[in-house]
């Protein structure tokens, strides 16, 4: 049996409208997110790809339902237990959100100053070999104003991996790329999993690139999910929306409907 990272059980979540309603983003949402493996979590704008991350974090309640990391309920976790929780992760935000004022040497070293006993020089070696691991070596004392959209990812990236998180999210890590830097962090998300054999759960829009990634894919559609087991397997689905959601992102490679 596959072991489980992360498990959505029966989960609800919704937000007020202004017309006094509510808009329901999950709707008893069930799924397993599998130990090693890279999840894709896809689908159009506004439905919840990026309120599944923050769930996850806890850094928003649910409605109802539960949340299980490694086995234990997430669901109403705070304090001391919900930063206990939060070291398992290590996060790759949208825009890097790296510290402009910082270097690139202090910002990835942050996590290992405000959350770990290593002494400065123990520091220094774990942080100038994560530099080198992601070709980064000679940038440690420059400002992220200094450099490429490309490197700013590999510097969020090694900051991130400091605490050796089990589970990675990425949330929409090529935004602002061009097509050719694109691939070349996926390439590098695809080494360093490799590597280190993390969880890895991205949010993205960016496809098909990211399904070259991906052992599971899911796709929210107004409230409901799909879960494939493949990139390929979508485009066999018969329902609707998904026959719509991959012609509209992967374009007809063929009618799935008219093999039998």
């Amino acid at each position: 049996m596959e072991a489980v990272a992360i498990e959505f059980r029966d989960v609800v979540k919704s937000f007020a409208k202004q017309d006094g309603g509510r808009q329901i983003v999950l709707d008893h949402v069930s799924f397993t997110i599998p130990v090693g493996k890279t999840t894709v979590i896809a689908g159009g704008s506004g439905q919840g790809k990026s309120v599944l991350l923050k769930l996850i974090l806890g850094l928003m309640p649910v409605d109802s339902g539960r949340i299980l990391v490694a086995g234990e309920d997430v669901t109403g976790v705070r304090g001391r237990q919900l930063e206990r929780l939060r070291i398992r992760f290590g996060v790759l935000f949208q825009g890097s959100a790296l510290f402009d004022s910082l270097t690139v040497y202090e910002n990835v070293a942050l996590p290992l100053r405000e959350r770990s006993t290593k002494s400065e020089a123990e520091i220094r070696e774990q942080v100038m070999a994560s530099l080198a691991q992601l070709e980064l070596n000679g940038h440690e004392e420059k400002f992220p104003a200094q450099l490429s959209g490309g490197m700013r990812k590999r510097v969020g990236l090694a900051r991130a991996m400091q605490l050796k998180p089990e589970i990675m999210l990425f949330d929409e890590p090529t935004t602002g790329l061009d097509p050719v830097m694109t691939q070349e962090i996926y390439d590098l998300f695809a080494r360093t999993q490799e590597q280190v054999g993390y969880t890895a759960v991205i949010v993205s829009h960016d496809i098909p690139k990211v399904f070259n990634l991906a052992d599971q894919v899911i796709v929210l559609n107004n409230g409901k999910i799909d879960i494939f087991d493949s990139p390929e397997a979508m485009q066999w689905s018969r329902e609707p929306h998904i026959v719509d959601f991959v012609e509209n992102t992967m374009g007809k490679i063929y009618q799935s409907h008219l093999v039998e």
